[in-house]
């Protein structure tokens, strides 16, 4: 065959494995997906427990969160308006999978804070018209419980503004307790759902440490709930995903909430492996 033979026959060989394996793992990615929203469609949009008014897990879908935020976030504000449509999110990383990404979508503005050099530079360049136009205010800074105000003052946020999103892996129960200052309407925050209802779970407090891959971290449903009573806030619902809660200002529950605002109602246990991101990979144009 000669060397110019076999050598083609290897890339043809080595061309035809690899068209193989990829048409392998593109059939096991629709056979995983199919089985995902058979699983959401018995266990959660037509189960009983999630049936009730103020369930709203029936009311998730997925945009640019990371699981079904973006739907509950849409049915909260669907229920007791909004007043500014202004936000305020940290630990947003490169922006494309944040809770406020859909929101800058519909005409929504705010700011967002990371501590990521390279995170900032990737949020410049995929967001520079939103960035260009004043909606999206971008500052770095690592977040602690002493800044976290400081960082709100220089980023020009409001004293009351509709949603705040809380996302640092690790002191965010510090963090959310620091702002006192400031009144969000909505805040969601992500919760440490191995600990279940009736343990009150905090992570020990350090201002200069990072999530270190352990369930040593953040804190749990409980813990949150009883911060949000002392602030004014009551849970109004958990991501069925088990990790984002969100909590809605006492004064604008009555008659679009009717409770009970507990751990034990709310709770979802950690279900990490039901959400991806689905269809095209997201890129934003904003």
């Amino acid at each position: 065959m000669g060397y110019l033979g076999n050598l083609k026959h290897r890339l043809y060989t080595k061309l035809r494995r690899t068209l193989y394996l990829e048409n392998i793992d593109l059939k096991l990615g629709k056979q995983y997906q199919l089985q995902i929203d058979d699983y959401l469609q018995r266990h959660l949009y037509q189960h009983p427990r999630y049936q009730g008014p103020d369930k709203l897990n029936r009311f998730e879908f997925q945009a640019f969160s990371q699981f079904g935020e973006d739907g509950i976030t849409q049915e909260i504000f669907r229920r007791i308006g909004t007043t500014n449509r202004y936000f305020v999110e940290f630990g947003v990383e490169t922006g494309i999978e944040t809770n406020t990404t859909y929101l800058l979508y519909q005409g929504w503005s705010g700011l967002w804070i990371d501590g990521s050099d390279a995170n900032i530079a990737s949020i410049q360049q995929h967001f520079p018209k939103s960035i260009s136009s004043g909606k999206l205010t971008v500052l770095q800074g690592f977040i602690t419980a002493e800044n976290i105000e400081s960082l709100f003052q220089k980023g020009n946020v409001p004293q009351e503004f509709d949603l705040l999103s809380i996302d640092i892996d690790r002191n965010d129960y510090y963090v959310w307790q620091a702002i006192t200052q400031y009144k969000p309407r909505v805040v969601i925050i992500e919760y440490n759902s191995i600990f279940r209802p009736g343990c009150s779970f905090v992570v020990d407090y350090d201002p200069n440490a990072m999530w270190d891959g352990t369930s040593n971290t953040s804190a749990s449903l409980e813990a949150l709930c009883e911060l949000g009573k002392q602030k004014g806030y009551q849970l109004v619902a958990s991501s069925f995903s088990g990790v984002n809660a969100f909590f809605v200002r006492e004064d604008l529950l009555e008659g679009n909430f009717t409770g009970p605002f507990t751990a034990e109602n709310h709770y979802e246990a950690p279900k990490y492996f039901l959400y991806h991101t689905p269809g095209h990979p997201r890129k934003v144009q904003l």
